[in-house]
Order: structure tokens, then sequence, then C-alpha cells
């Protein structure tokens, strides 16, 4: 019987099979001899089953069609990262390595500016001026006012979604309102430091219907990149494309070089000014990781 793994927990898979039914399962340990691990989202083949236990054995791993290093998934088809617009207050310096780190994955990705009802009009703008050219839809919601809600219901239709972001943003009450029978455990932000405690703790896979699944993630307060070189980085950021090949200088990192069109883009509005700060810091921290 073929399935879908949606959590895999201390040795355990579960796995959504196309029975409609859930079965535990463990692997067969020739995947340990190969040096395979099952992750949430393959596709597998489980065979020993016993009906009533709802019990069985992973057999075989489907060819993967991608892979999450960070949260380990397999097959996924996109992302929707997830800040609050306010409690807590967006670090946007983190909201770029999430960026970063699907981009570099090749992740197509969907961005989310929860809590809206918390800010003013004014302050929702400010973040999706921020964000208006990184390179994937931006949306503002709100379970509170209903905002954005069905456009985002419609971009995970038919797809495999891991949704991401730190603690406390309000993944796992988006996740109640797509599927109220996953039954996320929902945080409250603690008051003393305004951060979310972490309330999902594994990875899991919701089967909201229709093909559609959507993965919960655990909340991330930081995200360190790694196996990158800073030269890299400036291929993760959208805005920079359109000036490739316009510095004067080939290779140009867009930091300290004259003749730089991207800092020429940055300094006449047209890059917006946190964007490019984040991705000089980044820059910074990606250059000196590499000395040791």
């Amino acid at each position: 019987m073929q399935g879908k793994i949606i959590k895999g927990i201390a040795g355990f898979y579960y796995v959504h099979a196309e029975n409609g039914a859930l079965y535990e399962c463990r692997a067969r340990g020739i995947f340990r001899q190969q040096g395979k691990k099952p992750l949430v989202g393959d596709c597998v083949e489980i065979e020993g089953i016993d009906e009533e236990e709802k019990t069985g054995t992973v057999a075989a791993i489907r060819n993967r069609r991608n892979v999450l290093i960070r949260p380990a998934a397999a097959n996924v088809d996109q992302a929707a990262v997830v800040f609050a617009a306010a409690s807590p207050e967006p670090n946007l310096n983190l909201l770029d390595r999430f960026l970063v780190t699907m981009s570099r994955q090749q992740i197509p990705t969907i961005l989310c500016f929860h809590k809206q009802d918390l800010v003013s009009a004014r302050r929702a703008e400010e973040l999706k001026a921020i964000y208006a050219q990184c390179g994937c839809p931006v949306y503002g919601t709100s379970l509170k006012t209903g905002e954005g809600l069905d456009s985002v219901r419609a971009m995970l239709r038919g797809k495999t979604t891991v949704l991401a972001g730190p603690s406390g943003v309000g993944k796992s009450s988006l996740m109640n309102w797509l599927q109220p029978e996953a039954n996320m455990e929902t945080g409250a932000v603690s008051e003393k430091i305004r951060r979310g405690r972490h309330t999902t703790r594994h990875a899991e896979l919701i089967h909201i219907g229709d093909g559609t699944y959507v993965m919960d993630t655990p909340g991330f307060s930081s995200l360190y990149l790694s196996d990158m070189g800073e030269e890299e980085l400036k291929d993760c950021f959208a805005e920079f494309r359109q000036y490739e090949g316009q510095c004067r200088f080939l290779g140009c990192s867009h930091r300290k070089e004259p003749g730089c069109a991207v800092k020429d883009a940055v300094e006449n509005g047209r890059i917006n000014p946190v964007r490019y700060e984040n991705y000089r810091l980044l820059y910074e921290e990606l250059k000196h990781a590499k000395k040791w």
C-alpha cells in the first residue's frame, strides 16, 4: 500500500495511506544501512499491515522531487513564511534569513504578515513595501478580520506547503483555521519577553483535503545560514537581479565597490534600504564564518 509520511517521532512514522487510514510504522533496517532516513512528506510503500492495530512497516521510499534541510522534509511544493505584523514585533533580519534559506533551496515562497488587526494601515503598507520586490507574493492576514485568508487558502490548494516562521506569530492558529480537526496547540505570547513559546515540537503534515497538505514546523528564534559562501548571497535577493552586469566591476559584492548599480538603486529609492542593510549584515556574517 502507498501513502505519505505526515509525522515522524522517535523512530515511528505515521503514514496517511491511499485508503484514507493512518498507520503507525517502523522503517526497515536497510534504510539505516543505506544512510537514508524517511522524512515527513516522503511518498512511501508500506507492508506487513495490521489493520486492527493500524501498524505496518515502511518498506520503500519513492523518488523525492526535492528535500528541505531545515525543516527536514521531502516533496515540498512551496513555503509559506509567516511573521506577525506585531506582537511579537517582526525581526526582519530573521525574516530575510528564512527567505534566503528557501531561495537557496529553490522553494517558491509566499510571505504572510499575520495579525494585521494589531497594526495601523500605514504600518501594514510599510511592511508590504519593504518586501514588494522580494520575488514572492506578500499577503496581510488576520484571523480576527478575515483579511487575506481566502487568498492564502487559494495559494495552498492542491499543494504541499511548509508553514515556517518564528514562535508566537500565529502559525498554529492559522493551521487550526485551515483544518479545525488538527487541534494544534496554540501558545500565548510571553508578556515578559514578548516572544512566542515553542508550541510545535516536530514537523507534521496536516491533510487539508483535495491533495492539499500543510506542514507546521517548530518556531525558530534564530536561523543560521550555513554551507553557503558570501558570494552566493546576492543571488537570493530578487531586487538585485535586474542590475546584474551593470556594476563597474565584474563579481561586484554590492558593498564597498565604486560604480555599483545596486548601491545606486538603494540611494535612489529603487531598492528598499531595509532589505539592502540585511543583505550587508548577512554578507559580513557569512564572510566571517568562512574564516573558521
